[in-house]
């Protein structure tokens, strides 16, 4: 059971990734789900970013499963929508393959109350469950082992900040291989600007646009998501490529994105530091994180203070999962690849091997 071949379905919000993920741990990307064969899928993973209160877990997809998800759509809803739909056409194409969820939302179980806990009615946070969940956390927990294993540092103590930048972007604590803070909070819309997301916006100007400006729940969450961040600021799709390129023509929209969007880095990585109590290594991961050398180097500038030195040649040349610091920098900076497909289908093998190992008694495991 250990040695399953998994497919795994990692549907985010700005694209869907199918990879198939050899006992061997190689991975195959996938163009569609008609264009693999069935006999070389034992196991389906899917990543599913939120998972509330209820799923700290992988959970094997039945039923019941499915609605709870669909139940935490309205807190992720660019997220769990889109998962569901895969969990949906991935049933459909191997329909006796058992699907496994796996939470974006699990790795960050471990921040500490004063990091987590919003300063809200009781109510809410008791009842409602309003509180900072954390999301990005498959991504950020290869990032960590990676880093610690480039590092030689699996004795302990590494005090880390990840940053996940992409689509959505996201700054986090990690200290002894376990996040203790990070930037998204009660939806992946809190933290640091994104593509099309606004990130951190004073709550009370919110309030002011629903009273004052007639919007709706609906339009405000939707112009929040899909018409906010570098999108809002500078116009066009948002992509960073086009950004960069637009900022270098010195258009005066696009420079000050880049700069907003620069300056809630540097703001979540000093923050993140202060979480840790120091900084040791300073680690980019995801589509910008890993190809922006301009935002590296940007940020880098920018928290130079907290000991950050970049080395220029290193930054702009050489392949994946490498440190980019200048050779004396007290603090390592370091770019990975993002590889949630191979985390995803380590907790898939690990949940039916383990359920393979012992009696079942009926009924959904528990969550």
């Amino acid at each position: 059971m250990a040695r399953l071949s998994v497919l795994v379905v990692n549907a985010g919000s700005t694209s869907l990734k199918l990879s198939l993920v050899e006992a061997d741990e190689e991975s195959t990307p996938v163009s569609t789900l008609d264009a693999i064969d069935p006999a070389r899928v034992e196991a389906i993973g899917h990543r599913v970013v939120h998972g509330g209160t209820r799923f700290r877990d992988p959970v094997v997809i039945d039923a019941a499963v499915r609605a709870r998800i669909l139940a935490l759509e309205a807190l992720a809803p660019l997220h769990n929508a889109p998962a569901l739909v895969g969990i949906e056409r991935a049933g459909e194409a191997f329909p006796e393959v058992p699907q496994v969820a796996v939470f974006d939302t699990a790795f960050h179980v471990t921040i500490p109350p004063e990091a987590a806990v919003y300063a809200l009615p009781r109510r809410w946070r008791e009842e409602w469950g309003i509180r900072r969940y954390g999301f990005h956390g498959l991504s950020v927990s290869w990032c960590a082992e990676r880093v610690a294993d480039l590092l030689d540092a699996r004795s302990g103590g590494l005090r880390l900040v990840v940053c996940h930048l992409g689509g959505g972007s996201s700054v986090t604590a990690v200290r002894d291989g376990r996040s203790i803070d990070t930037t998204m909070g009660f939806s992946p819309l809190e933290g640091v600007p994104m593509s099309t997301r606004s990130g951190s916006v004073d709550p009370g100007a919110l309030v002011y646009l629903l009273r004052e400006h007639g919007l709706t729940a609906d339009r405000l969450e939707h112009a929040l998501n899909l018409e906010s961040g570098l999108k809002g600021l500078a116009g066009g799709s948002g992509d960073m490529i086009d950004i960069e390129q637009r900022a270098a023509a010195g258009e005066p929209d696009v420079v000050l994105a880049l700069d907003v969007f620069l300056h809630r880095l540097a703001g979540a990585v000093a923050a993140m530091t202060a979480s840790l109590g120091g900084l040791d290594a300073l680690a980019f991961t995801a589509g910008i994180g890993e190809h922006s050398a301009l935002i590296r180097e940007r940020l880098c500038e920018r928290v130079g203070f907290l000991g950050v030195e970049l080395d220029p040649q290193r930054n702009t040349t050489g392949g994946h999962d490498r440190d980019v610091a200048a050779t004396g920098s007290p603090v390592r900076v370091l770019v990975v690849r993002a590889r949630e497909e191979l985390v995803i289908a380590r907790a898939v093998r690990a949940l039916l091997a383990s359920r393979a190992a012992r009696p079942t008694h009926g009924g959904e495991p528990r969550d």
